[in-house]
């Protein structure tokens, strides 16, 4: 009897050939469901009264709990297997929902937003690793643009069920309350990639190291990740209310455009940039990164929302090739047994600097106003930009030449 990994070499039945496209549908659903709140973030704080910095710290909870669930179970379906731990995290964001549906106030926001994490990061390592198992290459591309596509889909499809539907905080939550039970139904339709193996406790226990000939990369890289996941964060979390403080525009639409427009870019720098070599992408994703906030700045200045929306898609390109740069200059460096406990290493420091910023953002737009905390928050993104390309140059071994 063929074993599992044996049988990509057999004729694809039709489950296994829709399989692929299911796992890329589902985690685009998991991150569009991550985004979905953020043209909601206004309204709420409107509907109980809270401050800029709660809305970051709703927005942050969720990416800790996120963090946590890929430290702790991000392994967890080597052992039992893809499709048990997948349908547990669709179960667990169906619990999400029902939060979000019922939320009376801010804490239930924060209790809907976590266990939406920790959904989102189970999902997101099983899934990932269901994709991989299929087709290493297609599965690598597609774990890289299925987030970001999902999180453009989430904010900027939810900006349209406000702007043109009624009940904008329910609709939603609802409509996507039905897509889970409905993956939760084809789950079963598509094969298993894997086997059952032993090890279940010991893969509980979360590895971080970074292995000694990947730290001093890391560290020369480390400004500039913080740097991109920082703008991440600050546009899940406060562009919205940005949009609507410093232009006037008050359209759910045009606030959720923006955000989208930030991971659609992405998405397509990453698509286009694949084939290319990590110095490309860094080059490139720095130099349009710098050039978008900056031009973000302009734009929320002169309260254009044209300008806001051209500097996001310039951003968004240097957001999407960072990244692919930064994880391309790494993952090689380290042996194949050395590879996850770098990434989670990794995983700490992106999605720290995804939230914690972010928080800080909130109290800066309450001391100081949305424009002025736009202002620090992209000063120090440059920065932190600059900061790392002196030490790439700086460097001994140079691993990127950043011209």
């Amino acid at each position: 009897m063929p074993t599992l990994e044996s049988t990509s070499s057999l004729p694809m039945s039709p489950a296994r050939r829709f399989a692929p496209l299911f796992y890329a549908a589902t985690s685009a659903l998991f991150f569009a469901a991550s985004s979905a709140p953020t043209p909601l973030y206004r309204l709420y704080q409107q509907a109980f009264a809270f401050s800029p910095v709660l809305i970051t710290v709703i927005f942050a909870v969720y990416a800790f709990a996120l963090l946590a669930a890929l430290l702790i179970v991000g392994s967890i379906s080597d052992h039992l297997g893809r499709r048990p731990v997948i349908f547990a995290s669709i179960l667990l964001n169906m619990v999400a929902m029902a939060l979000f549906l019922m939320a009376e106030g801010p804490n239930w926001l924060i209790a809907a937003r976590i266990v939406q994490g920790l959904a989102t990061g189970a999902a997101a390592s099983s899934i990932g690793a269901a994709l991989i198992d299929l087709d290493p290459i297609k599965g690598s591309i597609t774990n890289s643009l299925a987030p970001l596509a999902g999180m453009a889909i989430g904010a900027l499809g939810t900006s349209l069920l406000v702007q043109f539907a009624p009940a904008p905080t329910l609709l939603v939550y609802a409509v996507t309350l039905a897509l889970l039970i409905l993956l939760a139904i084809l789950l079963w339709l598509v094969p298993e990639t894997t086997e059952r193996r032993a090890g279940l406790l010991a893969s509980l226990k979360p590895e971080v190291a970074v292995p000694p000939q990947v730290r001093r990369t890391l560290l020369a890289l480390t400004p500039i990740n913080v740097a991109v996941w920082a703008l991440g964060g600050f546009y899940l979390s406060l562009v919205p209310s940005l949009v609507s403080v410093t232009t006037g525009s008050t359209a759910p639409l045009v606030g959720g455009s923006v955000v989208a427009a930030l991971t659609i870019s992405g998405a397509s720098s990453v698509f286009l940039l694949r084939k290319r070599s990590a110095q490309t992408a860094m080059t490139l994703g720095i130099s349009s990164m710098t050039l978008g906030v900056l031009t973000v700045v302009a734009g929320v200045h002169a309260a254009e929302v044209s300008i806001l929306a051209a500097g996001t898609v310039i951003a968004g390109a240097g957001f999407g090739a960072t990244f692919l740069g930064t994880v391309r200059s790494l993952m090689p460096l380290a042996k194949p047994d050395e590879r996850a406990g770098l990434l989670s290493a990794f995983y700490i420091q992106s999605y720290l600097a995804f939230s914690l910023p972010a928080i800080l953002a909130g109290f800066l737009a309450r001391a100081f106003g949305f424009a002025e905390a736009a202002d620090i928050y992209a000063a120090a993104i440059i920065l932190l930009v600059g900061w790392g390309v002196f030490a790439l140059r700086a460097g001994r071994e140079k691993p990127l030449s950043i011209a």
